[in-house]
């Protein structure tokens, strides 16, 4: 019984992020696209310089339901090279999905796998 407990907490707290802490973004892959709800996160790396120091890099990342990224009727997860735009009152923000070395673009966020972390990198701004 407490599994089923806990598996309901996570869930009510994956509702309440989705309805309270997400803005609207745009997911694209070559022709197709999905608008979908996203909370806006970050990721630091930490990568061997192989100098004997550590660079840091940090991700924009977009939490998003696994089951809203749906591309030409099929659901799908994130490649490298898919992109997230995201618009604010004067500017549209274009992020490409990756992750620096060899750490993958995405992961789940949740031991559910409902919700995905994507991780990406600003490549371009456009001004409104």
């Amino acid at each position: 019984m407490s599994a089923d407990l806990l598996a309901q907490g996570l869930s009510w707290l994956e509702d309440q992020r989705h309805q309270h802490l997400t803005r609207l973004v745009t997911y694209q892959r070559g022709g197709s696209e999905v608008e979908l709800a996203a909370t806006i996160g970050r990721t630091v790396f930490e990568q061997d310089d192989h100098a004997g120091g550590l660079t840091r890099i940090e991700s924009r990342d977009f939490l998003i339901r696994a089951a809203d990224l749906v591309l030409a009727g099929d659901t799908t997860l994130p490649k490298p090279g898919d992109r997230i735009v995201e618009t604010d009152s004067i500017s549209t923000y274009t992020y490409e999905v990756m992750a620096p070395g060899s750490e993958p673009p995405w992961r789940y966020s949740d031991s559910n796998r409902a919700t995905l972390r994507i991780h990406t990198k600003h490549v371009g701004t456009e001004e409104l």
